[in-house]
Formats: structure tokens, sequence, C-alpha cells
């Protein structure tokens, strides 16, 4: 199962908060065996054919637009490899629906209230494990965004930031969204067929763009071209993921 992290907020008593901090950074470095040691890493085949060198650069970050399956699609594939990875600032989102997407629950550690101390577990969390994904608060200064980036860069970690980062590698987001499975008001949601579009300071002209399954009537993400729905379709449920 996934390292759970009670909520992180002491606005009266930020030595307290600083020291949950340490005892978090503390009980990782105790269960993590192994961490990836790479430039870069792997995610998942669909997702990996649009990216800048087609796989996510360790000390960086990536926004990924409203789209948390998405978001766990680019964390399935560090996690698969053996990765220990970390969410942030997520509270509805489901173990079951990390689990679905191919994240490692034995790997995952959740902090999904962080409260005022989001910039400091984030930081946290970069230290110890290879990737973070993040929805940030709604201000941050220029200073902590940089701040953090240097931690990554330091420490060889990535961040997936749900919704916007100023100094993103590159930025996804869903720009069409379809649902299969459903006939004339009634039926089941099979699959789900998107356009990802990406953007970014290393790529150059138009977006690229891709469709993919996200997922397929197998709850398999993979690019749209290949087979992704079968004769005899299963319900989907897609409650805790957007």
């Amino acid at each position: 199962m996934s390292l759970s992290v009670a909520p992180v907020h002491y606005p009266g008593n930020p030595g307290q908060a600083t020291s949950q901090v340490a005892e978090l950074q503390a009980r990782i470095r105790g269960m993590q065996r192994t961490r990836i040691d790479s430039h870069g890493l792997p995610t998942s085949p669909g997702v990996a054919e649009l990216l800048p060198g087609g796989m996510l650069r360790a000390g960086t970050a990536y926004s990924v637009h409203e789209s948390t399956s998405l978001a766990l699609a680019l964390l399935a594939g560090p996690s698969a490899a053996g990765a220990w990875c970390g969410v942030v600032g997520m509270p509805s989102l489901g173990v079951e629906a990390a689990a679905a997407a191919g994240v490692d629950l034995d790997r995952l550690v959740l902090v999904p209230e962080p409260g005022a101390q989001w910039l400091q577990v984030t930081a946290a969390l970069a230290d110890v494990v290879t990737v973070v994904l993040a929805r940030p608060p709604a201000h941050l200064s220029a200073a902590e965004v940089s701040r953090l980036g240097s931690r990554l860069r330091q420490r060889g970690s990535t961040l997936i930031a749900l919704g916007d980062w100023p100094q993103s590698e590159a930025t996804l987001r869903v720009t069409d969204d379809r649902w299969m499975g459903l006939g004339d008001g009634h039926g089941y949601l099979a699959a789900r067929r998107v356009t990802v579009a990406v953007s970014g300071r290393t790529l150059t002209g138009k977006p690229r763009r891709k469709e993919l399954w996200l997922p397929d009537t197998e709850q398999v993400i993979r690019p749209a071209g290949l087979a992704g729905v079968s004769a005899r379709p299963e319900r989907y449920d897609d409650a805790a993921v957007s």
C-alpha cells in the first residue's frame, strides 16, 4: 500500500511543521532501497512520443493542464520502472485510479493536504523520491518557483505540476476528449479517446499532437492508432480521475 502522510499545517508553530517534514524525509529514506539514477525517466509509450527526447528529463518540471489521468500516465512509467513517487496537494485522488493507471502503490507517498507548507513538503519529497506529482497553490512567488527548480536540479528529481508552472520543460493539455461506449442515452463508458497537445521551450513550431486511449477498454494507455476498443467493452469508472 501507499505511504499516506497526515496533513502538514501548523500556522502557529512553523518549527513543528519543519520537524514533521524532516520526519517525512527520514521515513521515506528508511523505506526506499533504490532510486533511479538517470538523466531520463521512462513514461507511458503513447505519451513518450510527444515529449522532447521521448522521456521525462530528471531535474526538470512538466505542466499538465487539468487532466489527472494524463498526469498519472506520466507518473506510471517511472513508477513501473522502480522509482519512488510522491503526490502532494491532491486529496481527491483515489489510489484505485492511480493503480489502474499503472502506478505502484508500494512506492507511492501521499501528502493530500500540505496546507501552508506546500513548498516545504514538495521540496522535502524531491529530496528523496524520483518524481513528484503536485497541484501547486494559486499564488507562488517567482523566488519560490526558482528555489524549487534549483532543488529539482540538485537532486535530479522531476516535478509534474497539475496546472501552470512557469519553468516547465513542456506543457501538456487535452484538447479533445471523447468517451466510447454510450448509445442513445444508455450503456457503459468503455474507453476514452483524447487528443494531447504538447508545447515547450525546447519544441519549435506548432505544438505536437497525438491521439491516445486514456484508457482503452482494457484500462491500458496507448496510442489511438493501436487496437484499443474490444468487442465487449467493460465499464470504466473515472469518478476519481479527470
